[in-house]
């Protein structure tokens, strides 16, 4: 049977993307690692720099109980305390080698050009993340969401669906870019598409395994490549 009625156009579903930070847009891992290293030195706890970096994107809280149960040590309210806060001193002296990573300022200013819908999404505090959005030129009413504003930091969801609700959008249509496997973790279980970024230090091979459908060296590789992720030039 022929359908003769008036056909209606679906409009065409926008994608938006939800950015991590360190390691996403900055180059911070590293100093986010010694960091980490130096809180445990004067906490008394020697740990490889390695082991550290393995843990880096985590929350502060989460970070700090997993370096704990990892040495041995009985996880109190008040020793996870005393490293977060450890941390955020030796940071705060570090910071200032923060760069941003290449291609992260071309690929938001495509973006908000193009009138794709973006967020940034954090398991930093807002005193630690504040500086490092100055870096990015970040424009005012893009969405902010740091580790303050939610229950839960990273790998649960929490931040990158609050992202969302302020952009508007589903997370059907959203794809969470990260460099971690704690991003892309809280990418599945928000049941968001994950791109991974071989920027801060996890392999390819190990962000695929924790749900990357695409993996890109860092933001100028993803800015050539945005097609592949939803995004066309018009």
């Amino acid at each position: 049977m022929n359908h003769t009625g008036p056909r209606h156009e679906l409009a065409p579903r926008r994608t938006a993307f939800l950015f991590d930070l360190d390691g996403t847009l900055v180059d911070s891992v590293y100093q986010h690692v010694l960091a980490w290293r130096e809180a445990l030195i004067e906490a008394g706890i020697d740990l490889a720099v390695w082991t550290i970096h393995r843990k880096i994107g985590m929350s502060g809280g989460l970070m700090a109980n997993a370096v704990l149960r990892e040495t041995g040590r009985a996880v109190t309210p008040e020793k996870a305390k005393e490293l977060k806060d450890l941390h955020k001193e030796a940071y705060g002296r570090l910071s200032g080698q923060v760069r941003p990573l290449p291609g992260a300022k071309d690929l938001l200013n495509y973006l908000s050009d193009a009138d794709v819908p973006w967020a940034i999404a954090t398991s930093g505090g807002v005193a630690s993340a504040g500086p490092t959005l100055e870096m990015l030129d970040v424009p005012e009413g893009v969405p902010i969401v740091t580790r303050d504003e939610v229950s839960h930091a990273k790998p649960d969801p929490d931040l990158f669906l609050a992202a969302a609700e302020k952009l508007g959008v589903s997370m059907d249509d959203a794809v969470v870019v990260g460099d971690s496997v704690w991003d892309l973790l809280a990418a599945r279980r928000a049941r968001a598409l994950g791109v991974g970024l071989l920027a801060g230090g996890y392999g390819q091979e190990e962000l695929e395994r924790a749900g990357a459908y695409r993996v890109y060296q860092d933001p100028a590789d993803l800015l050539t490549h945005l097609d592949e992720v939803g995004v066309r030039a018009e």
